[in-house]
């Protein structure tokens, strides 16, 4: 496992703001309505002490059952691959669809790991590749952006790597409050702290200054308003141009970061900081962005979080694809 105390030590300061995101169970989570969260609750803490022999083939039935119960995200999904893979055919597209939400639902239990699991265990699932690529630019004194896909295996890699160097992100709480919980708990428990997305780039830009590592996931459909279009897979998508400002005003180092699920755990893939970046021609910049991340993904299209809406904002106000 990685090792970075002196970074820790003797630059980083703790994320100054406002208050970090906390998820509470109050009395309310336990209303009827609730009870079917509660028992899949149970099921997570349960796959967090079975062997990953065992749970990856409970997460693949979970994920099939996903598929076929939640006809909205299986739709959207299909879209999505229609729209980034249009030289496969509708079968091999299919197919794919079918691999993602395996993934999915394997990825799903493994949050019972991460909340619970030993935290040896946790630890030891992980592989990781190209270290380097993020301690160089931490023992230079530097700030660093982790510019992360919304991949399956985000949640288990990211908040373990806040273990060894303060590191921080903005979320969106989940609409349930009991997975909520269950999610949040595993991000923070080895040291991430969270905020919400309403966080503001000004408090964002102080905590870079103060080196923490920021674990950015840019690739989300933020509306016109604040967005550019470049290409992802092809396709013209609305990016937002924040990464180059954050890297220009904080003098940090962007170093893409990927997670594949593994049948024994997980891989964590570090590649090189993004060199002559940011340019200060922000078009330019979210092309490189988005360039990066399809680059990363295109070894692993299954484990994409393809039931997103990427493409739902379109240019000139073309009506969406869903």
């Amino acid at each position: 496992w990685m090792r970075v105390h002196p970074t820790r030590t003797d630059t980083a300061q703790p994320v100054s703001g406002p208050i970090h995101y906390q998820p509470k169970l109050d009395r309310h989570c336990f209303a009827p309505r609730r009870w079917p969260s509660w028992l899949l609750f149970g099921l997570f803490w349960l796959c967090a002490f079975l062997p990953f022999r065992l749970t990856r083939r409970i997460g693949a039935a979970l994920g099939a059952v996903m598929r076929v119960s939640n006809r909205k995200r299986r739709e959207i999904a299909r879209v999505n691959l229609a729209l980034c893979f249009p030289d496969l055919s509708e079968s091999k597209r299919e197919h794919l669809l079918r691999r993602h939400f395996r993934i999915n639902g394997q990825a799903y239990l493994d949050l019972g790991l991460l909340a619970f699991g030993p935290a040896w265990r946790v630890r030891t699932a992980v592989r990781i590749e190209g270290i380097k690529h993020y301690l160089e630019p931490l023992r230079a004194n530097r700030p660093v952006i982790l510019l992360v896909p919304h991949t399956m295996g985000m949640n288990f890699t990211g908040g373990l790597l806040a273990a060894e160097h303060p590191m921080f992100g903005l979320i969106k709480p989940v609409a349930d409050p009991v997975m909520d919980w269950l999610l949040q708990r595993g991000r923070m428990r080895f040291g991430c702290v969270l905020y919400l997305k309403n966080f503001g780039l000004r408090q964002v830009v102080r905590a870079l200054r103060d080196h923490n590592t920021f674990y950015y996931l840019p690739d989300e459909d933020h509306g016109p308003r604040h967005s550019l279009f470049a290409p992802f897979f092809g396709v013209p998508t609305a990016t937002l141009s924040t990464l180059g400002r954050l890297a220009h005003t904080t003098g940090a180092a962007v170093v893409p970061c990927f997670t594949r699920l593994t049948a024994r755990g997980y891989e964590l893939r570090f590649e090189p900081a993004l060199k002559d970046f940011p340019t200060g021609d922000e078009q330019r910049d979210a092309e490189t962005m988005n360039r990066v991340l399809e680059q990363g993904l295109r070894d692993m299209p299954e484990q994409y979080m393809w039931t997103f809406k990427i493409f739902k904002t379109r240019p000139d106000g073309a009506p969406s694809p869903y």
